[in-house]
């Protein structure tokens, strides 16, 4: 039975993607809620990651997507040293949040969506966008099967004989033990993969004041550092698959 099949009957879905295969690296139980749609895993770090992409990537679909709401117009007749922690205030902010979901969108804060279109200005200032972002197809889609696993994932950027990644982070210095601890690697091993393209840039930016950016070319020893972690995945998931899909008796082992 391939493994597609054994997938589609143990978890409902027979492909995998970057997100699913780091979640193999670790306890396969964290692995199976995952695919069955049951892990639900949601943080500011992310929703700000998520609105700051499609504003750079699909800013015309952002604005249709997204309700901003701008906390200081809500406060504006209160009278109050402290107008965002009145009742008045919460219950304007409560009605505005009501009719933006009744209208199919999702809510946003000013100051968030500011700061994402502030960063997304320094990369025009530093010649970034046009050098890396100002042509390709953008959120490109693939579904390919690499090593005999059907994989899914959308590329930020494919460009011209090159990928592009964007990714937000605390500090750009520190952005190489990003990469090995989010397994970025994977995903740029996987993406290279599927595409035959072995060019691979992280767009990076910080999260604070000023927003400094950097290109990070991903070399091919971290490339082999992905394939080495997908490999160890798929060698997770195909055990787990043949002790009956038993992830509570999965454990770590490891020498330091």
């Amino acid at each position: 039975m391939s493994l597609e099949k054994q997938l589609i009957d143990s978890v409902g879905k027979g492909h995998l993607s970057y997100s699913s295969i780091k979640y193999a690296l670790g306890d396969m139980r964290l692995w199976e809620m995952y695919m069955k749609g049951e892990l639900k895993r949601e943080s500011e770090a992310l929703r700000f990651g998520t609105m700051y992409d499609m504003l750079l990537f699909e800013r015309e679909k952002a604005m249709e997507h997204y309700k901003v709401i701008d906390e200081d117009y809500l406060s504006r007749g209160i009278d109050s040293a402290k107008p965002k922690l009145t009742k008045k205030f919460k219950e304007r902010l409560a009605e505005t949040t009501q009719f933006a979901l009744e209208n199919g969108k999702e809510v946003v804060y000013s100051a968030d969506w500011n700061k994402a279109n502030d960063m997304i200005t320094r990369l025009g200032d530093c010649g970034l966008l046009e050098k890396y972002l100002s042509s390709g197809n953008y959120q490109h889609e693939i579904y390919k099967e690499i090593d005999g696993v059907l994989i899914k994932g959308y590329l930020d950027c494919l460009g011209d004989g090159f990928i592009v990644d964007s990714k937000s982070t605390r500090s750009v210095n520190k952005f190489r033990y990003d990469v090995k601890s989010f397994c970025y690697d994977i995903q740029a091993y996987i993406y290279c993969k599927a595409t035959g393209i072995d060019e691979f840039y992280w767009l990076v930016q910080e999260k604070a004041y000023p927003y400094f950016p950097a290109v990070v070319k991903c070399t091919d020893e971290t490339l082999f550092a992905g394939e080495m972690k997908y490999h160890e995945a798929l060698e997770n998931i195909n055990n787990w698959l043949d002790s009956g899909n038993k992830a509570s008796s999965h454990y770590a082992e490891f020498n330091v």
